[in-house]
């Protein structure tokens, strides 16, 4: 018997608005969230690995005053304190320093992420579209726990489970292979203004930083 096949659980808007400038993405998304803290997603290549002295390089280069808050304003955020967050990394889990920032006009707080990092989840964006790819093709995950140890089968299924059941069917809905790629990360925000394998709906936006 034919089966519907399961909804995405995370709330996405039905009509959610298409990347446009950046400041009238975040005046929308203002709009549909007015009172969420907005995380600001930095572009970096997935691929390079993830360290605190990237991550401060990144901040170091940023152009904070190109950077526009939720309620519209530009040129008014500011360094407002760190928090720890920890990611899968070798055999161990690498913890990582995370800048925040408060906008001067609206009071809200905003947390600086990289691309190569996934909200809420301790395993990198890349190591998540090498674990569906494989899930996708061949179902073979030894190289992925190779790479990164302290990433074991527990790990790979949980992945899995979240793909099938938050973001399959949406990437196919939007007619998005679901093959990830690198790619993917600006596909997602383009499409559903959220990092990809991003679960909770805090709002997100990728800032491209320059190449």
């Amino acid at each position: 018997m034919w089966q519907e096949p399961p909804r995405p659980k995370f709330g996405f808007c039905h009509n959610h608005p298409r990347m446009g400038s950046d400041a009238d993405t975040l005046c929308r998304i203002a709009f549909i969230h007015p009172n969420a803290i907005l995380m600001i997603t930095l572009s970096v290549d997935i691929c390079n690995p993830i360290s605190q002295d990237l991550y401060n390089k990144t901040i170091f280069n940023l152009q904070f005053h190109r950077l526009v808050c939720t309620c519209g304003h530009s040129g008014c955020l500011t360094i407002h304190g760190y928090y720890y967050r920890s990611v899968k990394y070798g055999d161990s889990c690498l913890r990582l320093r995370i800048c925040r920032v408060i906008c001067s006009e609206c009071g809200h707080t905003h947390a600086l992420l990289l691309s190569s990092l996934v909200p809420y989840s301790q395993i990198s964006t890349k190591e998540q579209i090498d674990i569906i790819s494989h899930s996708e093709s061949d179902g073979d995950f030894s190289s992925v726990m190779d790479n990164t140890p302290s990433i074991d089968e527990s790990c790979v299924r949980s992945v899995i489970r979240r793909f099938k059941l938050h973001w399959k069917q949406r990437l196919l809905s939007e007619g998005i292979p679901p093959v990830p790629n690198a790619g993917f990360v600006q596909l997602c925000f383009r499409a559903f203004l959220r990092q990809f394998m991003q679960i909770k709906c805090t709002p997100n936006i990728l800032f491209l930083t320059p190449t």
